[in-house]
């Protein structure tokens, strides 16, 4: 393509719509997290990793979500997972999770604007051989965004996976 070519096919850049009312409560969520955190769990050695999580809005009544993670000592991607986060103005909140592993998430739970947390827990968990619920934990805590990971499998209860401090970017 020609430089023509390439300038008439780019869209101006709009300005950000305003925020859906049902999104404002979580509204502190919304840019660019990023930090490191902890894995443990019975079947697995512990180990620790980079992070960054990506929270985002179009105008609608749903906040989208990203996150990857990284090996701290080689930079290697090791997990990926996207989805969508509902808020309902009652204090519930639905969200969905697509990992990269093909594992998917359904979750509800509730949001606490004072606390700034939100805690949910899997409705359904699919095209997962071993794995039989995960709960997420989200805080906000002087600034830094912390959150909790549990997970059940057909051998271990539910207990923690996963634990995180992220700062805003």
């Amino acid at each position: 393509m020609n430089q023509m070519q390439d300038h008439e096919n780019q869209r101006p850049t709009a300005p950000p719509p305003p925020v859906h009312p049902f999104v404002a409560p979580l509204s502190y969520l919304l840019g660019t997290w990023r930090g490191q955190g902890d894995g443990v769990y019975p079947t697995i050695p512990s180990f620790r990793y980079g992070e960054e999580l990506r929270f985002s809005h179009s105008g609608k009544p749903v906040i989208a979500y990203t996150q990857k993670t990284w090996r701290l000592e080689s930079g290697e991607p090791m997990h990926a997972e996207s989805g969508y986060f509902r808020p309902k103005p009652d204090g519930s909140i639905e969200v969905v999770i697509a990992q990269s592993t093909g594992l998917v998430e359904v979750q509800k739970g509730t949001y606490n604007v004072e606390e700034q947390s939100i805690t949910l827990k899997s409705e359904l968990v699919g095209n997962a051989s071993k794995v039989k619920e995960i709960s997420r934990g989200f805080e906000l805590v002087n600034g830094k965004l912390s959150y909790v990971v549990h997970m059940s499998t057909t051998t271990n209860h539910l207990q923690p996976h996963l634990k995180a401090i992220l700062d805003k970017l």
